[in-house]
């Protein structure tokens, strides 16, 4: 048998060195962590509808000698509401607590029905005239505007599932409300009550949800009940008005 040259061999041998060496090793690259929708610092804009207000029942007016009763039977028409919120989420996990600043116009109509019953004296009181009382009664309808401000804090708990993010709070805070003149002529007389402006205290409890389209761009759907008290009024009776809201909004993080 030929033996190979030694020069073959060695050139074999330095192959196959190459060939039975350690493996490469590859770097381990972490997987990218997944994005967090809506977290830290926000500022939105809503809109809705104030989808019922209860105003109270039937009252009734009178002068002190009978010669006129009014009942007035508020009517509950939709109103409008628009502001802004400003607030910050805690944390990132799913259970998120958040603090709002919640600022909005609330508007309504404040019309009502009412039923006029009036005696007209046209002696005027005058002694020894003898002409017949008139009794007149009247149904009719008065309407004005009522514009009201509310300043909100709320405190809200967020369940974090991605880009779908429902949340259920309460606030409490201040209102303001104002109405504008009412007018109620009869054929005798011209009724009329100046318009009044009144502050006090509100809450609210509130429910919606957001759906992210990227981390700090959501929009959301919200409902709330919100009640404006009438501690201030000096009346015996219930005056607060409770008032049904559903809007939507745009909410961006900073």
């Amino acid at each position: 048998m030929k033996k190979l040259p030694l020069c073959l061999i060695a050139i074999l041998g330095f192959i196959g060195s190459l060939q039975a060496g350690e493996p490469v090793a590859y770097k381990q690259v972490a997987p990218p962590s997944p994005e967090l929708y809506g977290t830290g610092f926000y500022g939105a804009i809503d809109m809705g509808a104030n989808l019922f207000q209860n105003r109270g029942g039937t009252t009734t007016f009178t002068d002190q000698f009978d010669r006129f009763t009014v009942k007035i039977h508020p009517d509950n028409d939709v109103g409008f509401f628009g502001g802004i919120k400003l607030g910050y989420i805690f944390g990132t996990g799913i259970l998120r607590p958040t603090v709002e600043g919640d600022f909005f116009y609330n508007g309504f109509n404040g019309d009502a029905d009412f039923k006029l019953r009036e005696v007209f004296d046209p002696c005027g009181g005058v002694p020894g005239c003898l002409a017949p009382l008139f009794l007149t009664t009247r149904d009719g309808h008065v309407s004005t505007w009522i514009n009201s401000g509310a300043f909100m804090g709320n405190f809200i708990l967020r369940l974090a599932l991605g880009r779908f993010q429902p949340y259920a709070g309460a606030g409490v805070g201040a209102y303001y409300a104002e109405s504008a003149d009412i007018e109620i002529k009869t054929p005798f007389h011209t009724f009329s009550a100046d318009g009044e402006n009144h502050a006090d205290l509100a809450w609210q409890i509130l429910a919606g949800s957001d759906y992210y389209w990227n981390p700090k761009l959501s929009t959301f759907i919200e409902y709330r009940y919100l009640h404006y008290a009438s501690s201030q009024i000096d009346t015996r009776e219930d005056r607060d008005l409770a008032q049904h809201l559903i809007g939507a909004g745009l909410r961006i993080h900073f």
